[in-house]
C-alpha cells in the first residue's frame, strides 16, 4: 500500500514533511508543512517537468536533512492525471491524489489562488483530513482511454446524425422508410437531390463525417479486441460478458473504469463510488433521502445504467448470451441467472409502484453493481 512508506518516528519527532502541490500543465506550486509546526510555508513555483521536479525534491531533502520516508506529497486530481504520482511512488515517495470533491472547504472561503491551494493541501494532509483516490495501473488507464475514445467517437457520430436530420427537416425533406441509418436510408441520403447545389455540398459533408466516425469506431473496436487478449483483467471481462446486457465494449468499460475491485470491502462501497446511492439530509428524528449523489466515476455509472435497461425483459438465455457464456464456470453462470431473475422481478415491482422508468434504471443499476462485485470476488 502507498501509505506504508510513512515513518512514524519522524512524525512523532516533528521532523516529517507534508508537501501540498498545486499541479498545472506547465508548473507546480509547492507548500511545505512540518508536523508539529503551525502554518505551512511556501516553497515556490517549479516547472512541471518530471526530472526538474525530482531535482527540487532532492534540494528539499538536502536542505531539511530528510529521507524519502520522512516526506508525503499530495495533489488534486485534474487534467495532469496520475503521471506525477506514479513517478513519485516509483522513486519511493509517498504520494496521494485527492478528489476535488473530497477536499474540505469553508463556506466563506471565496479566494482561490495557486499559493493558497498548495498551502491548503499541505495543511489538510498534515491534519489527516485528505484521502487519496485509487491510482490506476498504466495498463488499466491505457484501456480506459481507448474505451473513452470509442465513447467519444460514438457520441460524435450520433451528434452528426442528429444535425443531418435537422438539416433535412429544415428544408422540407422527410424520409418515409421504416428506420433511419439502415442500408435503405443511407442509399436514400446519397441519392437525394437538393434544390440548391450548395445544400448538396453540406449534405455530402455530413455523410462523410458519418462515414469517418463509423470507420473510427471500427478501428477502435479492433484495438480493444487486441488489448483484451493481453490484459490482466481479461478473465473478469469475459465473466462479465456472461451477464445479460454486457457485450465486450460494456464489460471493458466497467472493468477499466473501476479497476481494482479489491479495494471495495462491501458492495455498498462500490455503489457509493459509482454515485448510485441516494443523497440524504437527515436531522433529529427526520430522515429525508434525495436523488443519487452522482459522485465518483460517471463513465462507469452511465454504462451500468445503460446495461440495466436489458433487465426489464423476462429472464432468458438468448443465443448471443449463450455463446458468450461458453467456457465460463458454473458458478459464474449461476450468478448471471440469479441476477436476471432478481433484477427483472425488481423492475416489475417498481413499475407496479408507478415509479418513473429512469429511477427504475438507476435502482436496478445499483443492485446490478452488487452482482458485479460478487463476480469480481470469485474471478479475482
Amino acid at each position: 500500500m502507498y501509505g506504508e512508506l510513512q515513518n512514524e518516528s519522524a512524525k512523532d519527532s516533528g521532523h516529517y514533511l507534508y508537501i501540498g502541490i498545486d499541479a498545472h500543465k506547465e508548473s507546480n506550486v509547492l507548500a511545505l508543512a512540518f508536523s508539529g509546526t503551525e502554518a505551512p510555508e511556501m516553497y515556490g513555483k517549479t516547472t512541471a517537468d518530471l526530472k526538474a521536479f525530482e531535482a527540487v525534491l532532492r534540494r528539499i531533502m538536502k536542505k531539511y536533512e530528510l529521507a524519502k520516508e520522512d516526506m508525503a506529497l499530495c495533489y488534486e486530481a485534474g487534467p495532469t492525471g496520475f503521471v506525477l504520482a506514479r513517478r513519485l511512488i516509483k522513486l519511493g515517495f509517498e504520494c496521494i491524489v485527492v478528489a476535488p470533491s473530497k477536499i474540505p472547504t469553508q463556506s466563506g472561503d471565496r479566494v482561490k489562488t495557486d499559493r493558497r491551494d498548495a498551502r491548503k493541501l499541505a495543511r489538510l494532509y498534515r491534519a489527516g483530513e485528505l484521502e487519496g483516490i485509487h491510482i490506476p495501473s498504466v495498463e488499466d488507464e491505457v484501456i480506459r482511454d481507448v474505451c473513452r475514445g470509442r465513447t467519444d467517437a460514438v457520441n460524435s457520430m450520433a451528434r452528426t446524425k442528429k444535425q443531418l436530420l435537422s438539416f433535412l427537416l429544415r428544408n422540407g425533406y422527410r424520409y418515409k422508410g421504416k428506420a433511419h441509418w439502415g442500408e435503405p436510408h443511407m442509399r436514400y441520403l446519397r441519392e437525394l437531390v437538393l434544390a440548391d447545389p450548395a445544400q448538396k455540398v453540406v449534405l455530402e459533408e455530413y455523410l462523410q463525417r458519418i462515414d469517418f466516425a463509423v470507420k473510427q469506431v471500427e478501428r477502435i473496436d479492433g484495438q480493444m479486441e487486441a488489448l483484451l487478449q493481453t490484459w490482466s483483467r481479461k478473465p473478469l471481462v469475459e465473466a462479465l460478458m456472461g451477464f445479460k446486457g454486457f457485450k465486450r465494449t460494456a464489460a471493458m468499460v466497467i472493468v477499466s473504469e473501476i479497476g481494482h475491485f479489491g479495494r471495495f470491502e462491501h458492495p455498498k462501497q462500490l455503489m457509493a463510488y459509482l454515485g448510485l446511492v441516494p443523497s440524504e439530509d437527515s436531522s433529529g428524528g427526520r430522515r429525508r433521502q434525495g436523488s443519487i449523489t452522482k459522485c465518483g466515476n460517471s463513465h462507469a455509472r452511465w454504462m451500468l445504467v445503460e446495461s440495466a435497461e436489458h433487465y426489464r425483459k423476462p429472464p432468458k438465455i438468448a443465443k448471443g448470451l449463450s455463446v458468450r457464456q461458453e467456457g465460463l464456470s458454473r458458478e459464474v453462470k449461476i450468478i448471471s441467472w440469479h441476477a436476471q431473475n432478481r433484477l427483472n422481478k425488481r423492475w416489475n415491482k417498481l413499475i407496479f409502484r408507478g415509479m418513473h422508468p429512469n429511477k427504475i434504471r438507476v435502482a436496478v443499476a445499483r443492485e446490478l453493481s452488487s452482482y458485479i462485485w460478487d463476480l469480481a470476488k470469485i474471478v479475482g
